[in-house]
């Protein structure tokens, strides 16, 4: 079987209740995409339209804006295993 390695990419992200809400993100909430759970400055989660279909995000989950300015949420063990701060 033939080994692959991911392309190094820079994508965007932020983590959802702690840090701000990106424009990005919040373009999406008014396209009834994401639906938040909480109030904006305290939010408990988001519900996000996604390409396999809606995803969960929760407080301290990392919402990434992908290649394509598709956005998806991913768990904080995952994110920080995958991506370096540039």
């Amino acid at each position: 079987m033939a080994q692959f390695r991911k392309k190094p990419v820079v994508i965007e992200a932020f983590c959802l209740g702690i840090d701000n809400i990106p424009d990005w993100f919040m373009d999406r909430v008014s396209t009834n995409d994401v639906i938040l759970h909480g109030e904006r400055h305290n939010l408990h989660s988001a519900s996000i339209t996604t390409l396999e279909g809606i995803m969960q995000g929760n407080k301290g989950d990392y919402i990434i804006k992908g290649v394509n300015s598709e956005i998806y949420p991913c768990k904080p063990d995952i994110f920080e295993k995958t991506y370096d701060k540039v």
